[in-house]
């Protein structure tokens, strides 16, 4: 059964205000881009196609109108709303309709991680719920007694977690992305509230541990995260992806895919790309340089650009236009195939 993904992104934003009480938590700017792409991108190159988005009544229709059914890119978006926030386990008691009996990813709009092997790590930590019903990563910190600490024994397997120890027997934490297999609705329903009143996803880790179902993944110190819960955080987080971004010659998206060239070979206009199933994915300029630079990251059907048009006036075709009139001077037409886009006619 194919994996589902999960994102909470219900939280108020408290430690964010007054910048949240106008706009959504999630969907606050991290340098370019809103907070919640970063776990989006994960999900999408995990290779999961239906994300289920957890939030507030309020941010409701704002999401949808974000991102809408994500058909134009190749994914299944569903949105369901936390009435009261119970914790992050809750999440496994809102999304039991969805997922179905599937097996699921769930990550925090909250949290971000950068590095070259990350998506790595991230696929290996979903081989290893495959394979044992659940796992979590391991994330080597400075100041493991602020968070819930994982206890190992000599082979590295996790025998214990203790959450904010005064005396923390590793450095290692889990950070805010977890990978669990069919029975996490079943398992967070035998949940009860903490001391906080929530139900806590520590508590949950813990009963696959005790089934002997939980995996662990330690991260490197290659890999930075941040949990961008508070003003300083997301301002340290927006300059860390802007230095990652232009150190490794990359942008983070949630869009991935092969490149079709628009234009000829005197006036490249842009490239598209596309999502492994053929959906628009991402629109891209060619700059005098020949690198890439992100006009957007998300297109609507149809939507405008600064040198085009992206509309699909029949099943299976794409027509790019060079104008924003829709006019038939500088036209082209690419057929889907089922592998690449080819250049047809109408």
């Amino acid at each position: 059964m194919k994996t589902k993904g999960i994102i909470l992104a219900a939280g108020k934003g408290t430690r964010l205000m007054p910048a949240t009480i106008p706009a959504s938590k999630p969907l606050l700017p991290l340098y370019d881009k809103p907070m919640i792409y970063y776990p989006l991108e994960t999900l999408v190159r995990l290779g999961i196609k239906d994300i289920l988005f957890i939030v507030q009544e309020d941010d409701l229709s704002i999401f949808k109108k974000t991102f809408g059914t994500g058909s134009e890119v190749g994914l299944n978006f569903s949105y369901e709303i936390q009435k009261i926030q119970r914790g992050i386990a809750d999440a496994y008691f809102i999304a039991e309709k969805f997922l179905d009996g599937s097996p699921s990813v769930l990550a925090l709009s909250d949290n971000v991680f950068l590095g070259k092997n990350y998506f790595n790590f991230a696929n290996s930590a979903l081989l290893k719920m495959q394979e044992n019903g659940g796992s979590v990563f391991g994330l080597p910190v400075p100041d493991p007694e602020k968070f819930g600490v994982i206890e190992l024994d000599n082979n590295k397997n996790i025998v214990g977690i203790e959450e904010k120890p005064s005396k923390p027997k590793s450095n290692l934490i889990i950070p805010g992305i977890y990978f669990f297999d069919s029975d996490a609705s079943k398992f967070a329903k035998t949940l009860k509230p903490s001391n906080r009143g929530e139900l806590e996803i520590t508590d949950l880790i813990k009963i696959y541990l005790s089934e002997k179902k939980l995996a662990l993944e330690i991260l490197d110190d290659s890999i930075v995260w941040h949990d961008t819960g508070n003003a300083k955080a997301l301002l340290e987080a927006a300059q860390k992806v802007k230095l990652y971004e232009q150190n490794n010659d990359i942008k983070i998206d949630f869009n991935i895919g092969s490149i079709v060239p628009i234009g000829d070979d005197e006036e490249p206009s842009g490239i598209l790309v596309n999502s492994e199933d053929g959906s628009i994915a991402a629109h891209y300029q060619i700059t005098k340089d020949n690198k890439l630079s992100p006009v957007t990251s998300f297109i609507p059907k149809g939507g405008t650009f600064m040198n085009g048009m992206v509309s699909v006036p029949k099943k299976g075709i794409l027509m790019l236009t060079k104008g924003a009139d829709s006019s038939t001077s500088g036209m082209q037409f690419f057929r889907w195939d089922g592998n690449k886009w080819e250049s047809t006619k109408k």
